[in-house]
């Protein structure tokens, strides 16, 4: 790991405490905003998460798979090697 990442952690981390701390200072200061901006994101992310899977199944394209084999030709093998070993058991 680089420096440049471990840099990028650690302000992560300060802006998520610093978040955290002014989220805390809101709701001691029964500020109708420490609530209604977080659960606005929040309620954003999940509504774009609702329309990109939305998007994803109206665009996507798929091929029709080719016509099963109903020939059967593997099924009477097995029934056939089934027989055979209870023919021997006998």
């Amino acid at each position: 790991m680089n420096e440049t990442s471990r840099t990028q952690g650690w302000a992560i981390c300060a802006a998520a405490g610093l978040a955290a701390l002014l989220f805390i200072i809101g709701i001691l200061n029964e500020s109708y905003w420490a609530i209604a901006i977080p659960v606005s994101i929040l309620t954003l992310f999940a509504l774009g998460l609702v329309a990109w899977v939305g998007y994803t199944i109206a665009t996507i394209q798929v091929d029709a798979d080719a016509a099963p084999d109903t020939t059967g030709v593997d099924e009477p093998e097995v029934a056939a090697s089934s027989s055979k070993t209870a023919e021997d058991a006998v």
